[in-house]
Formats: structure tokens, C-alpha cells, sequence
């Protein structure tokens, strides 16, 4: 079989967030406070309106640990912002963490909300929380035991 990434052209992958409200530069802070983002580069609209204090983000390339995550404002054809579309999506990101629990309590400091306490199963040990943008993220460390499992 032929190396698929050859026919495809296919390069990688980057999942890109859609923020409503406005708020992808608070998402940016948020991810920056919450999980260590670096912004590796950022697309602003050449043009905002006058009552908004930050331009419109096209794009914020993130780095987080070793992957990439896109944030961008969410808006339409019309250029409404798109507030009144459900936060989060249904979408879940996984973050894997040498702690897990640190890695919850940072952010949760920064303002998420803990939807699933850290347990451990046969994936390893994981904890789910929610950003202020309604984003759900899963927090895992592979194969590492739940410090109360080894007690």
C-alpha cells in the first residue's frame, strides 16, 4: 500500500476553536493562564467595527505542550458575532499531562469548572473540565496510577 500522506497531501492536523461573543482574545488568555498556551502568531481583521475594542481574530495559532490549537471569533456572512449559537459545540479536547491533578487545579484557577473529578481506569487517569467558553477538556496521563489508587 502506498504511503497515504503522499496521495493526500495531507500534512497534520490543528483543531481550530470557534469562539461565540467575541471573546476568542479572552479564549487566547484563558488557554495561556489555563494550560501554558504559547501564541505562536495571530490574523486580525484588517477592519473592526468602531465599537469594538480589540479586532476581530481571524486565527490565534497556539502551542500547547508539543500540539496546536487554532482560536478564532466566530461570526457569520453578515458579520454578527454568532453569541446566539450554544457555546462549546459538543466538542472535547484532550490534554495529556504528567499531573493531572495540577494540571486541573491550573485551570481551574484560571476559571474553569471541574466536570469530571480526577479518576483512574483502564485508560489511564483523566478529569474533565469546562473553560469559560463551554469547551470541555479532558485531562490525562496515559498509564499513570491515581495517587489514592496507590495508597
Amino acid at each position: 500500500m502506498a504511503d497515504e500522506t503522499a496521495t493526500t497531501g495531507l500534512l497534520g492536523f490543528k483543531p481550530q476553536l470557534v469562539v461565540p461573543g467575541m471573546n476568542a482574545e479572552a479564549a487566547v488568555q484563558f488557554y495561556k493562564a489555563a494550560f501554558g498556551a504559547k501564541e505562536v502568531r495571530r490574523v486580525a481583521h484588517p477592519k473592526r467595527k468602531a465599537e469594538q475594542e480589540l479586532p476581530l481574530i481571524l486565527s490565534a495559532e497556539l502551542k500547547i505542550g508539543s500540539s496546536f490549537l487554532l482560536v478564532s471569533d466566530r461570526f457569520d456572512d453578515a458579520g454578527e458575532d454568532g453569541s446566539a449559537v450554544a457555546s462549546g459545540g459538543g466538542i472535547l479536547l484532550r490534554l495529556e499531562a504528567e499531573d493531572v491533578d495540577a494540571a486541573m487545579k491550573k485551570a481551574v484557577t484560571a476559571g474553569a469548572e471541574i466536570v469530571g473529578q480526577v479518576t483512574e481506569d483502564e485508560d489511564g487517569v483523566h478529569g474533565k473540565v469546562r473553560d469559560p467558553f463551554g469547551v470541555v477538556w479532558a485531562i490525562a496521563a496515559v498509564g499513570k496510577k491515581c495517587p489514592e489508587a496507590e495508597a
